[in-house]
């Protein structure tokens, strides 16, 4: 390798590669936004070098569970996802996307379509591959990875939310999802555990993923339930999957409850089950609260309330709903209605269980942030250096080498993002640089978008976009299709 030249040289870092295999000393060079050559580069040469010493060099971060639909065009940047090495995020999940949208929509932006987007403006996108297209010509600092939401699906061909699809309503949103999937959609998604999807039958959810067979999509489903009917939502998910011949992730699993702590050891077993058939992976983010739009029917499941957002009274973001209820002079459940739109974190989850799920082998890291909050869960800024730094080094409940490869190799094996994912030659130059006895987050209840320490560097396509604890201004992002 002497004498090679590069565009850039990161130099004397331990790889891990993604692929779980042990770490090494190498260097690492790159050349038109790929790897190049791996190994001992002593001697080559590049137009920009990279110290690496006492850091671990590992493939960029891939979030499998985002909701940045919007924020990639709203804040191009990136700067809570580059901020803890998150160079690919995966859209679309839950059931929503930010297209397609139906012209000529009435009214209020339906929940939990709202999560992405309050205002008719927030979704100019009539079809999937209009806002693919606008991705391509203005490029985030990351790439993306999108999914279709059942639920957006349904909001372009019906008109009434409430009841189950028609035969030509089902028609219509098999027609849209193909659209998408042929401009380059990676998958189906559903919600199914939102009003605005709950009245879908499996029936309806089924044909609809049956356009997954024409593409080799990937279906993530939000299950209909993840408490006491936690198994029959899980069947649910599995025959969706089954239908469209396509592999199955179970978005943020989790045991929603004090009676159903625990429970996790059954379900994964169950689970276990289902992937003797087919192909079955989870995604978890590693905290014991979740968040989502402000409803009802978590109060009584959850130990405490924080509000993330409120449409009509702004000023509570951030505050317990049981302070906000005091304020108002109203019941919790009064003020939730007070209060809306609005969003909301979720105090249910039992750590056993957190960790159980993510040390499971079949298991990937989504962080489930919400953007567009004004006081967001720290999931947002604090996943992936929260997995790395508490969970990895102070808990030991992987190695660092199984860590990464939940966040890089496998994901993308199982999104069939091409070339991605693993440090070897030919691959895409996605790249973190990060110090694996500092690394951690800071995020916290209340001050959620704290940013992470213990990372160096994000390069993204070859090009460095995080620097010194800030963006540099590189906008190397694309849109990644599966399998091209």
């Amino acid at each position: 390798m002497n004498g090679e030249r590069y565009d850039l040289l990161i130099r004397g870092g331990t790889v891990i590669d993604g692929t779980g295999a042990d770490r090494v000393q190498a260097d690492v060079g790159l050349r038109g936004g790929r790897i190049a050559a791996v190994g001992d580069l002593n001697g080559a040469n590049a137009d920009q070098v990279l110290e690496a010493g006492g850091r671990i060099v590992s493939p960029g971060f891939i979030d499998t569970h985002t909701h940045d639909d919007r924020y990639l065009s709203m804040d191009p940047g990136m700067p809570a996802k580059l901020s803890q090495g998150v160079t690919t995020v995966v859209t679309g999940n839950c059931g929503i996307s930010q297209a397609p949208w139906r012209p000529g929509w009435r009214g209020e932006v339906p929940a939990p379509i709202n999560l992405l987007g309050n205002e008719l403006a927030d979704f100019p996108y009539e079809t999937f591959g209009a806002y693919l297209e606008n991705l391509d010509r203005h490029p985030p600092a990351v790439n993306a990875a999108c999914l279709v939401g059942h639920t957006s699906l349904r909001a372009a061909a019906m008109t009434d939310l409430t009841r189950p699809a028609t035969a030509a309503e089902i028609e219509h949103m098999q027609a849209l999802l193909r659209e998408a999937m042929e401009s380059g959609a990676i998958g189906l998604s559903t919600g199914t555990a939102y009003p605005a999807a709950m009245p879908a039958t499996l029936d309806e959810l089924m044909a609809v993923a049956s356009v997954l067979r024409e593409h080799r999509g990937l279906y993530a489903s939000h299950i209909r339930d993840e408490g006491d009917r936690i198994f029959a939502a899980l069947d649910e998910a599995f025959a969706v999957g089954a239908a469209g011949d396509a592999p199955v992730l179970i978005s943020h699993h989790k045991l929603i409850g004090p009676r159903n702590h625990g429970r996790s050891v059954q379900t994964l077993a169950h689970i276990d089950k289902a992937g003797q058939g087919q192909k079955v992976a989870l995604d978890c983010y590693p905290y014991v609260a979740g968040s989502t739009i402000l409803r009802k029917d978590r109060l009584a499941v959850s130990s405490r309330v924080i509000v993330t957002k409120s449409v009509p009274y702004p000023q509570y973001a951030g505050r317990d709903l049981d302070d906000i209820a005091l304020d108002m002079g109203l019941s919790p459940e009064d003020a939730v209605d007070a209060l809306q739109p609005a969003g909301a974190i979720y105090f249910i989850m039992d750590e056993t269980d957190v960790q159980r799920i993510l040390a499971y082998p079949g298991t990937m890291i989504g962080s489930d942030g919400m953007p567009h909050d004004p006081a967001p869960h720290p999931r947002l800024w604090g996943t992936f250096p929260r997995v790395l730094g508490h969970y990895c080094r102070d808990i030991g409940l992987f190695t660092l080498e199984q860590a990464v490869h939940k966040m890089t190799d496998k994901p993308a094996a199982y999104f069939r993002l091409p070339q991605r994912g693993r440090i070897a030659v030919d691959y895409a130059a996605d790249l973190v640089v990060f110090d694996a006895d500092t690394i951690a987050d800071t995020a916290t209840w209340s001050s959620p978008t704290s940013q992470a320490v213990g990372i160096d560097y994000v390069l993204v396509n070859g090009s460095v976009a995080w620097q010194a604890g800030a963006a540099t201004g590189s906008r190397r992002g694309k849109v990644i299709r599966a399998g091209r």
